[in-house]
């Protein structure tokens, strides 16, 4: 897959001249946290995200007026606080790179170009998105995590036995085993009975870590403080 198949077309875009108070109040209508910064030919030239102007905003504990803070802001404008160096990628980046770039760098976004025009942005939450559909994480079935010798043929091995007893691969993944002789996988099947897959399992040496029956959504727990 693709960023092209997964990014924002057409991102919401600002001017390095676009006011401070004008960059924040798109933010909060759109409901985004990042934009671009292009210039008059629409090149890219910097982006500025959420904390940023956040960051530049003055404290709540600062002893500068109300008239004062909106008069500095006013003459705030996004070059003063953009992202100048921007790290990008083209429409034909796998997106597994993106995901690996940005953690690499430790950013939440990828703005994506062609040439230096920008023409889509990725951000965590597609990478979240694409990783919860490629893990089959809205869909039933029995899900194996399993740690194998990373050898040629494992793989195929464990899939085929899965076949023989009529199962169907709703997702299949593999992790990083914690040393370089194992690999961990984690996968989700549907039509089999646990009981057949975890005898079958067992038969070929692989280590079970974890096997469970998903009937539904995970449903997250809401902690609140008064």
């Amino acid at each position: 897959m693709l960023v092209r198949e997964r990014m924002t077309a057409n991102p919401i875009v600002v001017h390095p001249d676009t006011s401070f108070e004008d960059a924040l109040q798109l933010l909060r209508d759109k409901k985004v946290r990042r934009l671009p910064v292009v210039d008059k030919n629409g090149d890219l030239v910097g982006i500025v995200v959420e904390k940023d102007l956040l960051y530049a905003s003055p404290s709540p504990a600062t002893s500068l007026s109300v008239f004062e803070v909106h008069y500095l802001l006013s003459k705030l404008q996004v070059k003063d606080v953009m992202t100048k160096r921007v790290i990008t990628v083209g429409e034909d980046c796998p997106l597994e790179e993106a995901a690996r770039i940005m953690v690499d760098h430790k950013i939440g976004s990828l703005p994506i170009v062609r040439g230096k025009q920008v023409v889509g942005i990725v951000t965590e939450t597609d990478v979240f998105r694409t990783m919860a559909e490629a893990l089959g994480g809205r869909s039933k079935g029995l899900r194996v995590t399993l740690r194998v010798p990373d050898v040629k043929g494992e793989l195929a091995m464990l899939t085929s036995k899965i076949a023989e007893l009529g199962g169907n691969f709703v997702s299949f993944a593999t992790f990083l085993g914690g040393d370089l002789q194992h690999t961990e996988i984690s996968f989700k099947v549907q039509d089999v009975k646990k009981e057949a897959v975890i005898a079958a399992l067992e038969k070929t040496g692989a280590q079970i870590l974890d096997v469970r029956e998903i009937t539904a959504e995970y449903q997250p727990t809401l902690i609140s403080s008064r």
